[in-house]
């Protein structure tokens, strides 16, 4: 590099420098979009944090956008329900969406189009179409995006895994893992008019278990290559009328290295019947990991077979994958979950569905040859 170059290099690398450090006194300015539930949820716990300010609100039911306003009434945020009026505003810096899962890639391209960081919820997507259009926006983007895939920001799983990698239980060769529940999900609640369509949330499996098949992906460290299973409406057949997602299926993934998969969802485990609840088993060559308590079990051969805790119990920072899109917006980390895990966690749930609805092993390579 010559000497001028040099000093044009230095020069521009101080002016960016500066900045940045402009821009670290500043708030990040943040809209929502969609505050039911979970969106709610994400208000209550980014406007605890510094930094932030709350300057627009959406959602198309009055109730929630007032109760939301009255959240930020400090801010005194814009409110609206057309989320392209919110986008079309300059005081917004980055968005968090969190709408119906068949919003959430037309919601996430027009704000990265509109120059938005963007924290969306989980399914990334619901059809591998879809998902393909998202992925092409992201990657010709500068913006942060970011899933909302917060299990990749939990401290002891994290350990837990690295624990894993490092070959702890030698080769991993097969996961157990499973989300049971005692009950459906609240027929009159605030999600009733989306959530037991499938054709909008992307039926259970999409929308919720997205959060444990992202997990048994990253234990594995790829992502399945086919699938079979078999599941349907088993219990709350037609309730709520009209529903036509799933409350029960048992699926098998295949991996690499013919590392398997047994996964199972069910939502009526009774609750004083043990087993219930979520798990994740890990086997290995050399024996066992307990995700749930981050636990080593040796195998029966080996010469100590105690049980050994790898990462001791701590409380988790409930805002940790807040604070990690924040931080990434502030160029002090990268994310833990941007669009390649959003996009490889949403398609194994969507692989386990496909294979159960056509009722035949399914292959990735097929099913979503572009991601």
């Amino acid at each position: 590099m010559s000497a001028s170059n040099r000093r044009s290099f230095l020069l521009g690398s101080l002016a960016a420098s500066s900045l940045l450090a402009a821009d670290a006194g500043k708030p990040i300015r943040l809209g929502f979009i969609g505050v039911g539930n979970r969106g709610g949820y994400h208000l209550t716990q980014f406007i605890k944090l510094p930094g932030v300010k709350v300057t627009a609100l959406c959602d198309i039911k009055p109730d929630r956008l007032d109760k939301a306003a009255t959240t930020a009434a400090k801010d005194d945020p814009f409110t609206t329900a057309d989320y392209k009026k919110l986008l079309a505003r300059d005081d917004v810096d980055a968005v968090i969406i969190a709408t119906p899962c068949d919003l959430h890639v037309e919601m996430a391209i027009a704000a990265l189009k509109a120059g938005k960081h963007v924290y969306c919820e989980k399914p990334l997507g619901i059809t591998p179409e879809s998902i393909e259009r998202l992925i092409k926006v992201v990657k010709a983007s500068d913006k942060v995006f970011q899933v909302g895939q917060q299990m990749r920001s939990y401290a002891r799983l994290g350990k837990t895994i690295e624990h894993i990698h490092d070959g702890v239980a030698g080769k991993v060769i097969m996961v157990k893992a499973q989300r049971f529940s005692s009950q459906d999900l609240n027929h009159e609640g605030m999600s009733k008019d989306w959530f037991f369509n499938a054709k909008r949330s992307g039926d259970v499996i999409v929308e919720m278990s997205v959060h444990n098949l992202d997990v048994c992906n990253w234990v594995i460290g790829a992502h399945p290559e086919r699938a079979a299973g078999f599941g349907g409406t088993l219990k709350w057949i037609d309730s709520p009328p009209g529903r036509t997602n799933m409350d029960g299926y048992s699926l098998t993934y295949q991996y690499p290295g013919n590392v398997v998969l047994s996964y199972e969802q069910v939502f009526f485990h009774p609750s004083k019947m043990p087993g219930g609840g979520r798990g994740t088993y890990v086997y290995g060559t050399k024996g066992a990991v307990d995700l749930n308590n981050a636990t080593f079990y040796p195998d029966a051969a080996a010469a100590d077979t105690t049980p050994r805790v790898l990462v001791p119990e701590m409380e988790e920072d409930r805002a940790a994958h807040m604070k990690a899109f924040l931080a990434t917006i502030r160029g002090e980390r990268t994310t833990p979950a941007g669009i390649d895990i959003g996009a490889t966690g949403a398609m194994t749930a969507i692989l386990g569905r496909e294979a159960i609805y056509r009722k035949q092993v399914t292959e990735w390579s097929k099913l979503a040859p572009g991601i």
